[in-house]
């Protein structure tokens, strides 16, 4: 490499290194969003710290400090997710609302931050298919769920003492329906769009699945019928798209 080259080359490495001690915090977060996308685009397996380290601006020498090694930081991104879902859940106030309406706030919420945030179910994708392998090393994510379980188990007592909700479910059964009716519906959108014959993720359509999903969901909880939440007009299916894949 030519000289001038070589002091080109010295003088980047020391702006970066000068940039993160300056800013330390500010590199972390760089490398676990660079982290995040790796991981949601490539899997675990396929990620690579090469790309994460340069797509924040750093190095790998940078990256291991600050977080650690691969499987460290895939378990910091996973657990970050989690935090920040139910970080924002907390936001919602449930607590306060009447007891249908916050179960359907919280439906509109799932749905859409699942839509807004694809990585994130890249994320559990990944995780799944590890069997868990690395959440189960993880205390933070077990301590944050529990406060999220009790606001939902407030909001169905309130429901069945003010007479809203004709029973009493599990709270965490609850929320895997909720969670599951959003969740399939989008990691399987491009299969079922063919199967179906109908692209199941314009604007309409997603308006038409989160219709259907708070009526499902109040129908089960209040004992009323259906049609009693459902705001759009089911749609019926032509003949030929309702016969078994």
């Amino acid at each position: 490499m030519p000289l001038v080259n070589q002091r080109a080359a010295i003088l980047v490495r020391s702006r970066r290194i000068q940039k993160w001690q300056r800013d330390p915090e500010g590199m972390r977060l760089r490398i676990l969003e660079a982290a995040k996308q790796e991981f949601a685009t490539h899997g675990l397996a396929g990620a690579r710290v090469d790309r994460i380290a340069a797509k924040a601006g750093a190095n790998k020498r940078m990256l291991y400090y600050h977080v650690g090694n691969k499987e460290e930081l895939y378990l910091t991104v996973l657990e970050g997710a989690y935090e920040k879902i139910r970080a924002e859940e907390r936001t919602l106030d449930l607590e306060h609302l009447n007891p249908p309406r916050a179960i359907e706030r919280l439906i509109e919420f799932t749905w859409n931050y699942f839509l807004r945030n694809p990585e994130f179910l890249a994320l559990l994708n990944t995780e799944n298919l590890a069997k868990a392998r690395h959440l189960k090393y993880s205390t933070k994510v077990k301590t944050m769920h529990s406060p999220f379980v009790e606001m939902i188990r407030t909001v169905v007592r309130r429901g069945v003492a003010g007479g809203d909700f004709v029973v009493e479910v599990d709270p965490v059964q609850l929320y895997i329906s909720i969670a599951a009716l959003c969740f399939f519906y989008l990691s399987n959108s491009a299969t079922l769009s063919v199967i179906f014959a109908r692209d199941l993720l314009t604007e309409d359509a997603r308006d038409e699945r989160l219709d259907h999903m708070v009526a499902l969901v109040l129908a089960a909880l209040t004992g009323k019928p259906f049609t009693s939440f459902a705001k759009k007009k089911a749609r019926k299916l032509p003949v030929a798209a309702e016969q078994p894949a």
